[in-house]
Formats: structure tokens, sequence, C-alpha cells
């Protein structure tokens, strides 16, 4: 497959997995194994795959940012780079997901954090750890504060 087609493939995939994570309900655990683990390992095994092919055809490196720039020009490490932020984002916005109902986070707050996640990764894991910080410190703070009244 050429390199556009296969970047189409995983892209879809990979929202197939943020549409069920984000939109459809997580109380059936065959669906919540879709975007958890399903998504995650055909990802995997593309990125496997793309890796083991082309990467020792490129050139370029991960010591310095110019050879970084240089793996890049090659249409399929490019893939590569491509299909791993896809799969870790989706395993981060899975843990996100999970971590947050286990909290009985609502799910219209969890929705921006994941759409955050989907865009921008990192960014999406530092809301929610900033929520999850917040959140902790709030029962903590009841929880005292119901102790004091006793």
């Amino acid at each position: 497959m050429q390199p556009e087609a296969l970047f189409s493939f995983f892209s879809t995939l990979a929202m197939v997995g943020w549409l069920i994570l984000i939109v459809l309900p997580r109380r059936w655990s065959w669906l919540n194994a879709v975007p958890a683990l399903l998504i995650p390992l055909s990802l995997s095994l593309g990125y496997s795959m793309i890796i083991g092919l082309y990467f020792f055809q490129a050139d370029g490196g991960f010591d310095t940012l110019q050879n970084v720039q240089q793996l890049f020009t090659n249409p399929m490490t490019a893939l590569a780079g491509w299909v791993h932020f896809l799969a870790f984002d989706l395993l981060i916005g899975c843990w996100i997901a999970r971590t947050a109902d286990t909290l009985s986070i609502s799910r219209l707050i969890q929705a921006p954090i994941l759409l955050a996640t989907f865009m921008f990764g990192p960014f999406g894991y530092l809301l929610f750890k900033l929520l999850q910080g917040i959140n902790t410190l709030s029962l903590t703070k009841a929880s005292q504060s119901q102790q004091a009244r006793s």
C-alpha cells in the first residue's frame, strides 16, 4: 500500500477508537476493549511492520534535532511516527477515561479533556492530572470537614 493510503487507514482506525471512547457508553466491556485493546494492538502491529521494513533504510536518527528531521523526510518513517502518536495518545485517552470513571468524573468534563488528548496528547494528559489533583484535594477537604462535624 502507498503511504497516503496507510495514513488514511490508520487515522480512520484511531478516529473510530476516539469516537467509541468519547461518545459511546462504557458499560459494555466488549466495547471498551475496542479502543483500549484492539485498536492499539492493530496500530502497534502496523507500526512494527513499518519500522521493521523501513527504519534502517531511512536517513537520520535520534541523536540530534536535525537528524530527527531528516528521519521524518522519508514518507514511511514519517508514517511510523504518526502511527506511534495515534497508538500512544489513544492508550493515554483510555487510561484517562478509565481513571475518570473510577473517580466518578462526569463524562461532560471528560469529553474536552479526551478531545485535548486526541489533538494534543501530552496537553490533555496534563489537564487530566490537574483535574485529578483538584478532585483529590476537594475530596480530602470534604472528608476533613465531615470528620470535624462528627
